[in-house]
């Protein structure tokens, strides 16, 4: 990566950075982040659904997984970083990355690629729990991503890590 257009001025735009802004905020694509077999409450997209606005299609579904799990379903969409990892060096995410707990693999990067904003390597996974991927499961750490054959520690968090709150969004 190069940084020649900067004192000109230049920055990137396009599809590249719609890209990074939408991982940066944890916004999902559908067709790779998401898609027609996902739930909201898989995906971390629950504040779309409205239980109580009466009936829908799905509603019952949702309503049952929602009683089962509460809020940690066994399959969840997360957000996740690589620290120390730079746009100069790498390692990059693109997708279809492994993502390990410990030695177990838990799941796989859905999208991946660098953050202007953050300075950092980030992405969006689709992890899996048995017992449920909480906020709990989530803090007590320990995930790597494997990158080319080698694993790479990753901080994995339920919200966005640019803006988790939309405040500025709103602004």
């Amino acid at each position: 990566m190069t940084h020649e257009g900067t004192p000109l001025g230049l920055r990137h735009a396009g599809m590249f950075a719609l890209n990074a802004c939408r991982l940066e905020k944890g916004f999902r694509h559908f067709g790779h982040d998401i898609g027609e077999e996902d739930t909201p409450f898989e995906t971390g997209l629950v504040f779309a659904v409205k239980l109580d606005k009466g009936d829908f299609i799905g509603r019952n579904l949702l309503a049952a997984q929602k009683e089962r799990h509460k809020a940690a379903t066994p399959l969840r969409t997360v957000a996740l970083r690589l620290p120390g990892a730079t746009v100069e060096d790498g390692p990059y995410l693109i997708h279809n990355e492994p993502v390990r707990r410990g030695d177990k693999l838990v799941g796989h990067v859905t999208s991946g690629g660098w953050g202007w904003r953050l300075g950092a390597v980030i992405g969006l996974a689709s992890v899996h729990n048995s017992d449920g991927v909480g906020k709990d499961w989530i803090a007590n750490g320990g995930f790597e991503v494997q990158i080319a054959g080698i694993r790479h520690q990753a901080q994995v968090q339920q919200d966005a890590f640019y803006d988790p709150e939309a405040e500025i969004m709103r602004g």
